[in-house]
C-alpha cells in the first residue's frame, strides 16, 4: 500500500480550510461532563431570571413615588412597597451574583475538561500515525494544534458559549416582556434584530478563513522556533544567528499584518453594532416621547420597558465579542479535527491477529515501494530470504534502500506491491503491537528521552529489574561508563541526551534494544558513533547475544560485514547481489568496488584488535 497522506492536513498547511461542522463536533465534547453543563447553564438561568426581575421592581418604585399613595392605602404604603422594591433588588443582586460566581467557575472547569479531552485525544492520535504522516507535516505545525488551538477552543466553551447562551436567554426574555408591557413600542425594535443577525453572520463567515490563516502563519513561526531550538548548535558553529533572527522577524511580521487585518474588520464592527444599538434607542425615545405625552404610557412603565431595552440590546454589543470568539474557535476546531481525522495508513486490518512468538524467519517476497508523492519506486521487485540466528548486512550507496527495507520489516511503511513475510505470517495481517514487541530496533539517530538512563534502558519494558537493566547495559559495553557518573543508572541524561557524548548515547541505545531479548534485532548503523575499541566490545557482545535471533545490521565497518551470514548489495533499490563476503568479493564487481572505497580503511584496525 503506497503511504498517503490525509488531504485534510495538506489543508492545514498554509491553505485556509476546515472540516465542516468541526466547531459542533468540539461542543460535542461537553457532552462528556453533562453534570458540569447542567450546573453551568442553570445557574446562568438563574442568574439571568434574577437581572430579568429588576426592571419590574424598578417600575413599582417609580410608581409608588409618582402615585404617592395607592388608593385604599395609608400614606406610608408607598413608602413600604419603595423599601421592599429596593430590598428586592438588593435581594436578586446578591443572587444574581452568587449564580454568577457558580456559573463563571463551573464555565471554566468545563472548558478545562474539554481542552484535557481535546489535547489527550490529539496526542493519542499522534502516536498512532504512520511514519508518512510525519514525512508530510512539520513538528511546529502539530504542536500549535494541541496547545494554541486548544486553548482558542477552550476560552470560547468558557467565554463564547456562554455570553451566546446569556445574550439568548435576555434576548428572549427582554422581548416577551416587552411584549407584554407595550406592544407597539416592541415593534419598533423588531426591525433591528435581523439586521443584528445579517451583521453577526457576516462577519463570522468574513472572519473565520481570517483566523484559519492567523493559526496557519502562527505554525510557521512555531516551527521556525522549534527547528532553531533543536538545531542551536548547528546555529551557532556555521554564525548563522543573523540569519535565523530575520528569519523569524519576517514570520513574527507576517503573522502580526495578519492579526491587523483580522482587527481591522472588527473594527469596524463594534462602531456598527453600537450605531443599530443607538438607532434603537433614539427611535423608542421618540415614540415613548410620544406615548407619554398622550397619557397612554406612564413613567414607570416606560423606565421599564428602557431597561428591559437594554437587555434587548446589550446582546447587540456582545456580538462583535461573540463573532471574535467563535470565528476563532471555528477555525482552530477545524485545524484540531484534521488530525484527529487524519488516516494512518499502517493500522490493524479487520480481524488481524497477534503474531505468535517467532523464530526469525524473514522473506521478502518481490517488494515494491514507492514514497508518498514519488513515482520513482526506492525498492523494486526485492526478494530475499533470512533464516532463523542469521545476521544479514545491508550494503549499498546512499539512497540504495538499505533503510527502507528495515522500515519495512516492524511496518513503519507499508509495502506498495509484494509481501514481507516472518515465520510465515505477513506482517500486514498482524496486529501491530505484537509485530514491533518482538523486534529490537536501534536506529542510525538516537533519540533518548528526558529522565535518567535507567527509565532509557528501560523504556521498551518498564517493568524490567535493576538486573536486567544492568546485563544489557554490560552487553552494551555501557555499564563501565555509566558508573564512571556520581549518580550512576539514575543520571539524568537531558533533553534527547544532550548530556551524554555520541558514543554513550548509541550505547545506551543499543543497550535499550537488547533488554527487550528480541528474535529479530534491526541495527541501522549502530556503531556509528562509537570508537574501534568500543565497537569491538559492542561487536563482541553483539555477537554472542544475536546468536539464535535473526539480525538486520546497517553498517559500514569491516568487521560487521565479516561476520554476517549473508549480504544484500543494493543498487538503485534492488538487491544486485547476495551472499557471504569471499563469495562477493569474486563474483560482485559492486560489492567490491564499496568494501575497496568505504570498508577498506576499517580492515587493519579491526585486524589489529
Amino acid at each position: 500500500m503506497q503511504a498517503q497522506m490525509n488531504p485534510g492536513m495538506r489543508r492545514g498547511q498554509g491553505q485556509p480550510g476546515a472540516p465542516r461542522g468541526a466547531l459542533g463536533r468540539a461542543i460535542g465534547y461537553l457532552g462528556n461532563h453533562r453534570r458540569s453543563v447542567a450546573i453551568t447553564y442553570g445557574a446562568l438561568a438563574v442568574a439571568t431570571a434574577a437581572q430579568l426581575a429588576v426592571p419590574q421592581l424598578v417600575q413599582n418604585m417609580i410608581d409608588a413615588v409618582t402615585a404617592g399613595v395607592v388608593p385604599g392605602a395609608s400614606p406610608d404604603t408607598g413608602v413600604s412597597l419603595v423599601i421592599n422594591a429596593s430590598l428586592l433588588i438588593v435581594l436578586f443582586a446578591v443572587m444574581r451574583g452568587v449564580f454568577s460566581f457558580a456559573q463563571a467557575f463551573m464555565s471554566q472547569k468545563t472548558s478545562q475538561d474539554v481542552a484535557f479531552d481535546l489535547r489527550n485525544a490529539i496526542f493519542a492520535r499522534v502516536q498512532r500515525l504512520s511514519f508518512s504522516y510525519y514525512d508530510q507535516n512539520q513538528t511546529g505545525q502539530l504542536m500549535i494544534r494541541a496547545t494554541d488551538d486548544v486553548e482558542r477552543l477552550r476560552i470560547f466553551v468558557a467565554q463564547g458559549l456562554v455570553l451566546a447562551a446569556q445574550s439568548f436567554l435576555l434576548l428572549i426574555g427582554a422581548l416577551v416582556v416587552l411584549a407584554l408591557t407595550n406592544w407597539s413600542l416592541t415593534l419598533v425594535v423588531l426591525p433591528l434584530l435581523p439586521i443584528a443577525m445579517v451583521l453577526f453572520m457576516g462577519f463570522g463567515k468574513v472572519t473565520q478563513p481570517l483566523f484559519m490563516i492567523i493559526q496557519a502563519k502562527l505554525s510557521v513561526l512555531n516551527t521556525i522556533l522549534q527547528e532553531n531550538l533543536a538545531g542551536i548548535k548547528v546555529v551557532k558553529a556555521f554564525t548563522r544567528e543573523p540569519h535565523e533572527v530575520n528569519r523569524f522577524d519576517v514570520a513574527a511580521t507576517d503573522l502580526m499584518e495578519q492579526q491587523l487585518r483580522v482587527n481591522r474588520i472588527f473594527s469596524f464592527l463594534f462602531p456598527v453594532i453600537f450605531l443599530v444599538a443607538q438607532i434603537g434607542q433614539a427611535a423608542i425615545l421618540y415614540f415613548g416621547g410620544a406615548q407619554i405625552l398622550g397619557g397612554t404610557l406612564n413613567l414607570g412603565e416606560y423606565q421599564k420597558f428602557s431597561l428591559y431595552l437594554v437587555y434587548v440590546f446589550f446582546p447587540m454589543g456582545q456580538l462583535g465579542m461573540i463573532v471574535a470568539l467563535m470565528a476563532q474557535a471555528a477555525a482552530s476546531a477545524g485545524r484540531i479535527f484534521e488530525v484527529l481525522d487524519a488516516k494512518s495508513e499502517i493500522a490493524d486490518k479487520p480481524g488481524a491477529s497477534e503474531l505468535p512468538q517467532i523464530s526469525g524467519h524473514v522473506e521478502f517476497r518481490n517488494v515494491t515501494f514507492r514514497y508518498f508523492g514519488s513515482s520513482d519506486p526506492v525498492l523494486k521487485d526485492v526478494s530475499f530470504v533470512a533464516e532463523p540466528g542469521q545476521t544479514v548486512a545491508l550494503l549499498g550507496a546512499t539512497g540504495s534502500g538499505k533503510t527502507t527495507i528495515i522500515n519495512l520489516l516492524p511496518r513503519f511503511y507499508d509495502a506498495a506491491e509484494g509481501a514481507i513475510l516472518i515465520d510465515g505470517h505477513d506482517v500486514r495481517d498482524v496486529t501491530i503491537d505484537s509485530l514491533r514487541s518482538q523486534i529490537g530496533i536501534v536506529l542510525q539517530e538516537t533519540n533518548l528521552f528526558s529522565g535518567s538512563i535507567r527509565d532509557n534502558i528501560a523504556f521498551g519494558r518498564s517493568d524490567a529489574s535493576d538486573d536486567e537493566v544492568i546485563a544489557a547495559a554490560q552487553a552494551a559495553s555501557a555499564h563501565e561508563f555509566i558508573m564512571g557518573f556520581p549518580d550512576g543508572y539514575n543520571t539524568k541524561v537531558g533533553e534527547r541526551g544532550t548530556t551524554l557524548s555520541g558514543g554513550q548515547k548509541q550505547r545506551v541505545a543499543i543497550a535499550r534494544a537488547l533488554l527487550l531479548s528480541p528474535r529479530l534485532l534491526i541495527l541501522d548503523d549502530s556503531t556509528s558513533s562509537v570508537d574501534l575499541q568500543t565497537e569491538h566490545h559492542i561487536q563482541q557482545a553483539l555477537d554472542q547475544l544475536m546468536r539464535g535471533r535473526t539480525s538486520f545490521v546497517i553498517a559500514q565497518r569491516i568487521s560487521t560485514v565479516l561476520n554476517a551470514d549473508q549480504i544484500l548489495v543494493l543498487d538503485k533499490g534492488q538487491v544486485v547481489a547476495s551472499g557471504k563476503h569471499e563469495d562477493l568479493m569474486e563474483d560482485s564487481p559492486i560489492y567490491a568496488e564499496i568494501y575497496s572505497s568505504q570498508l577498506l580503511g576499517d580492515a587493519e584496525p579491526t585486524a589489529a584488535m
